[in-house]
């Protein structure tokens, strides 16, 4: 042990053997690391905890907890919220075991004092459209550098401080007192907590998770619609980043799913620390270097509360879903040998985003994915995978060619449809005008709809007003400057 001291009380790894202390340190110094070496979070910024109730995200908020408190010796200075998303409505609980759930969640969000948003996920059939479009992040709010913020806030503290020595003790004790009242006020009047949800939203929602076919997609779908709600309180609410708990665990899992699902270009963003695909607002994954054992024990010695909630794989089958079949897949290999998860970690580690990835303002809507707003995929190129699968699609749904005279309707099927296979009504006009705006994935998801109509209202006037301005460019395409010409030439001088 480090200490030679304590008692060992748990091991993480052959050799390492820790006491209670040395293991809190341990812990906290990890979270520590990871906040500090990559420098993303400026002092005196908002940043919105994602907590649903798990052991990861409950372990999130007791670090930010405890870098917070007058005991830490380098305190972090941002300033917290948490986001609960109540998603009972997909899992089929009832409004009576809803309302359970959301009180323990709210007993323990009270308790730490930070301001919170209870939010649920039928509020996605009332987001607008602009949660779809991303808004390139400004730079200049917060210097020219990392260091010259931290100094600039350091010294705002400071001279905080000596004007309270200088001051009336009283008058300053008095001050305090009234602005905490404020804070504790402002903080109550910014807490959303959510009642019953409207009926009708809670049938749409059940109704758009009942029209798809996998678990695989439903999955997909409820993480693309709970990131949009997240975003959108987080925009609403001055937030600039966004704190998710995925742990290591979760992040192998991810990142060996993801590649099944065909987001092979985009597992970078989806498992990195940093994920700047909405440009004004920052996700991070503060705590993927953790392993589900290592905070299953923190949460277990240190009291750290949390909230068993059902989700739509609880109890399925190991081959319910890709997820659940990688999940389990990677669960076992690591009984077995137990430096599997770190070595898928470590590997997903060394991928790196491209420049268009990086900088989401200057990459046009027409170029992101409707849904999940990374960089698109689809573009055909000759000899491509892609290519094969497209032309195998239009192969198979394309029908067979009547031999002429014959059949019952004589040759005139291709005006009304066949007797026999009379068209079938459905989503396929819905369908061919969504897929062109959605990266390959998400093809994916869709294609397991029965019917497009369930979906929230912003995604389709979103659709409808992205189909719109490439209806109009392409009107005025020949007036237009290629981007070659406008920005590499020796070109002519503008008069």
């Amino acid at each position: 042990m480090k200490c030679k001291e304590g008692s060992p009380v748990l091991i993480i790894r052959v050799g390492d053997a820790f006491c209670k202390g040395c293991f809190k340190d341990y812990f906290i110094h990890k979270f520590r690391a990871m906040l500090g070496r990559n420098r993303c979070i400026y002092p005196g910024e908002k940043v919105l905890l994602a907590f649903s109730g798990g052991p990861a995200s409950s372990s999130m908020v007791r670090q930010v907890q405890e870098g917070l408190s007058r005991e830490a010796a380098k305190k972090l200075r941002f300033k917290p919220g948490i986001i609960y998303i109540d998603e009972g409505a997909v899992c089929g609980q009832s409004l009576g075991k809803r309302e359970d759930i959301r009180r323990q969640v709210e007993t323990i969000l009270q308790a730490t004092g930070f301001p919170y948003h209870m939010v649920c996920l039928e509020e996605v059939f009332d987001l607008p459209s602009s949660v779809l479009r991303s808004i390139p992040h400004s730079t200049t709010e917060h210097g020219h550098s990392y260091k010259e913020a931290v100094d600039g806030f350091i010294r705002r503290q400071q001279q905080q401080q000596r004007e309270e020595m200088t001051g009336d003790a009283a008058s300053s004790l008095k001050d305090q007192l009234a602005e905490l009242s404020m804070h504790r006020s402002s903080w109550k009047e910014g807490v959303p907590v959510p009642g019953t949800p409207p009926v009708s939203h809670t049938e749409e929602l059940t109704k758009l998770f009942g029209a798809v076919k996998t678990l695989t997609a439903k999955e997909e779908l409820l993480q693309t619609l709970r990131n949009h709600l997240i975003l959108h309180v987080a925009r609403t609410s001055g937030y600039t980043k966004v704190m998710m708990g995925d742990s290591c665990t979760r992040v192998a899992v991810k990142l060996l799913t993801n590649l099944c699902l065909g987001r092979g270009a985009f597992l970078a963003v989806d498992t990195g620390f940093l994920d700047s695909r909405h440009g004004d607002v920052l996700f991070l994954r503060p705590m993927r270097e953790y392993p589900a054992k290592e905070i299953a024990f923190y949460n277990r010695l240190f009291g750290v509360p949390t909230v068993f909630m059902p989700a739509l794989d609880t109890k399925a089958p190991d081959r319910a879903s890709i997820h659940r079949l990688i999940e389990g897949f990677l669960c076992r290999l690591q009984c077995e040998f137990p430096s599997t998860i770190s070595t898928v970690y470590r590997t997903g580690e060394k991928l790196c985003v491209t420049p268009r990835e990086a900088d989401p303002g200057g990459c046009t809507e027409a170029l992101q994915c409707l849904f999940c707003l990374c960089t698109l995929d689809t573009k055909v190129v000759d000899g491509s995978s892609l290519q094969s699968t497209v032309l195998s699609e239009q192969i198979c749904q394309k029908p067979p060619p009547p031999s002429a005279g014959n059949g019952c309707c004589r040759g005139a099927w291709n005006q009304t449809g066949c007797c026999n296979n009379p068209p079938v009504p459905g989503d396929s006009s819905h369908h061919a005008q969504l897929l062109p705006l959605l990266c390959y994935s998400c093809r994916l998801t869709i294609k397991d709809m029965s019917c497009l109509e369930p979906l929230p209202p912003y995604i389709h006037s979103e659709a409808e007003r992205r189909q719109c301005r490439a209806a109009m460019k392409q009107e005025i395409q020949e007036f237009l400057l290629e981007e070659e010409e406008s920005d590499g030439g020796e070109g002519l001088p503008l008069s």
